[in-house]
């Protein structure tokens, strides 16, 4: 999802600096900065990736500052460096896990539809995310991080996010190909990501820190056009937290989620195949459910029942930031 405003900076243009922080770094900081931007923004050639995080950050691919100094930067690599090379992770794989998980995805989403193997394939890989902690991906518990620089919007709001405004979402990406996304998101307590669906896509989510409320849906038939009520099967609203199973989504069960940070911050690693893609039918739509809120005394209605959904525009409150990914390096 894209970002107003802002001009992109070639190699070697002059970059602003925002109070209290040195200029972007021209080396491997600005370029996560900028994997971040791209994956919640817009990504080369300005098509957008990634609609979930419409209004995200694109702080490095619009060159701007970064929120350390570079001395800062340097000793926060050093620490991570000697607590790595210290064995205080607790696990010796953790450079290798991710990259693993990344190759699981990889064969199990590769070509356009699920073909032989792709049940096996696809059980590999939840045995293999169901397996990733917060500390593989160099991550302790916190919500998004202060947006750098200024001239970032919020997401379908048209309004633009001051410097040092707090998201309540961000966004990590971690790798992108054809066939699938993979990135981490930060919520801060008490934070929603709405209601929305995911077209013709599976997906798997698996929390690292904190809890999350999920609520999963079915989409039933038949497709109703924008604007219009449609049925959905409300399937379950269950806690997930980092000793859960991964929470999972296909095409047709579970394919629309809403998610809630409780009791304080949470993060997630999330897997989509597809990605989103607007231009091939991927895009994100968001829902409101239509049913009268419960008495104080009244008994949560069973699950699963039948629901009615209402499309509507992403809520002016809800946007997404862009952050570094800071784990191990991946290749898909």
């Amino acid at each position: 999802m894209s970002a107003n405003g802002g001009s992109s900076a070639g190699p070697g243009s002059a970059q602003p600096t925002a109070p209290g922080a040195s200029p972007a770094l021209p080396l491997q900081q600005g370029q996560d900065w900028a994997l971040a931007g791209r994956a919640c923004g817009a990504g080369e050639g300005g098509k957008t990736t990634s609609p979930m995080m419409q209004g995200a950050v694109r702080a490095g691919a619009e060159g701007r500052a970064l929120p350390w100094s570079a001395a800062e930067s340097n000793a926060r690599a050093g620490s991570a460096e000697r607590a790595y090379l210290g064995g205080t992770m607790p696990r010796d794989n953790m450079a290798s896990l991710i990259q693993r998980v990344a190759k699981q995805a990889r064969i199990t989403f590769r070509g356009p539809a699920p073909g032989p193997g792709f049940g096996e394939n696809l059980h590999r890989l939840q045995q293999l995310l169901n397996e990733v902690r917060a500390e593989d991906l160099h991550l302790a518990p916190r919500g998004p991080a202060a947006v750098p620089g200024a001239g970032c919007s919020r997401a379908g709001a048209g309004v633009g996010a001051a410097a040092g405004a707090v998201p309540p979402v961000s966004y990590m990406h971690i790798c992108e190909t054809e066939s699938f996304s993979m990135g981490v998101f930060l919520l801060r307590s008490g934070a929603c990501i709405p209601l929305h669906d995911h077209p013709g896509m599976n997906g798997m989510l698996k929390v690292l820190y904190g809890s999350l409320r999920i609520a999963c849906l079915d989409p039933l038939p038949p497709a109703a056009p924008p604007g219009a009520r449609r049925r959905a099967l409300l399937r379950s609203r269950q806690l997930y937290t980092p000793a859960s199973p991964p929470c999972l989504l296909s095409p047709h069960t579970d394919n629309l989620h809403q998610i809630d940070a409780v009791d304080g911050p949470a993060a997630f690693l999330d897997i989509l195949a597809p990605p989103y893609d607007p231009e091939n039918g991927r895009d994100c739509h968001y829902y409101r459910l239509l049913e009268a809120p419960a008495g104080p005394a009244a008994d949560p209605p069973a699950l699963p029942r039948e629901v009615w959904l209402l499309e509507t525009p992403q809520a002016a409150d809800f946007w997404c930031g862009g952050e570094p990914y800071p784990g191990p390096k991946v290749s898909p």
